[in-house]
């Protein structure tokens, strides 16, 4: 089965959300979607995410799933705002794997005891292999660690979308560099795909930020991943990625919202309860990350 495919760029985070869509039932997924946050000035929004909303609702689609490939770091995950605004229905879900993303982060936000980290604030955490689908077709949840200890990959149909793991070939891969990330593991997690599945695949990046000044692009195919990637051909040795990859990520910056955006995202990305004033605050470590 083929599903149809829609792509909505993040200008300000080089983030693809995407609706996936099985043309014959008309029940969809949503992956990756941004909630809008200036860092400057503390404010949210929601027109990115209501793009997503308008789209389905043009189609008729009825959404069944919302879908994080993992907890991002790079911008706020509006999962919670579709869910209770719009999807009350959906589930929401990740790999199983962000427990061990909030064990670690618990204590760097000092969130204490009442911040549970088992995974219960998503509806449902997708074990490694674990198949489940969106109308008729049907979607295989693949685990691919390494940038985070959470990062899956969703290969419905013919379509793959791979998260932070690899970015267009001219892209290379994600960095390994944050709590819980190994280049060794990333490069495993990307042979298992290129071992595993069909070159003609579709591939759907979760970022691009236009290398060399092209415009930014969302697919490519898992053959030309392997012809063409900078980072990890279908030739590139595990200690040679290895090697690569932690050289760049020793000269790489934090991203800039990284501490809004993993504090919302460990939460299925809710926003902090407001204070005893109404207003909600996002904490600041100092000299920690």
């Amino acid at each position: 089965m083929r599903p149809e495919v829609l792509p909505f760029r993040h200008a300000g985070t080089g983030t693809w959300s995407y609706v996936v869509l099985d043309p014959a039932s008309g029940d969809a997924a949503l992956l990756d979607p941004v909630l809008d946050y200036e860092a400057a000035s503390g404010r949210t929004g929601t027109q990115s995410a209501q793009a997503l909303v308008d789209a389905v609702r043009e189609r008729g689609a009825n959404v069944r799933w919302l879908l994080e490939t993992h907890a991002h770091a790079d911008h706020v995950s509006a999962a919670h705002w579709l869910k209770t605004r719009h999807f009350p229905g959906a589930t929401l879900a990740i790999g199983a794997g962000i427990r061990t993303v909030q064990e670690t982060f618990r204590p760097i936000f000092n969130l204490g005891d009442d911040f549970v980290v088992d995974g219960s604030q998503f509806d449902h955490l997708f074990a490694d292999d674990e198949v489940f689908a969106i109308g008729n077709l049907r979607v295989q949840v693949i685990a691919v660690p390494g940038h985070t200890s959470d990062s899956v990959a969703y290969l419905v149909g013919d379509a793959l979308f791979t998260g932070d793991s690899l970015f267009m070939p001219d892209g290379g891969t994600a960095r390994c560099d944050f709590p819980g990330g190994s280049a060794q593991l990333l490069y495993r997690s990307i042979r298992r795909l290129y071992d595993a599945l069909p070159d003609q695949t579709r591939v759907f990046v979760c970022h691009d930020y236009g290398p060399g000044g092209r415009e930014p692009a969302f697919e490519t195919t898992l053959g030309e991943q392997k012809r063409a990637n900078i980072h990890v051909r279908g030739d590139t040795g595990e200690a040679e990625y290895v090697r690569l990859r932690e050289a760049r990520d020793a000269t790489l910056a934090m991203p800039a919202l990284i501490i809004p955006s993993v504090q919302a995202n460990i939460r299925a990305g809710a926003l902090p309860e407001a204070e005893d004033n109404g207003i909600r605050y996002f904490k600041v470590p100092l000299d920690t990350l």
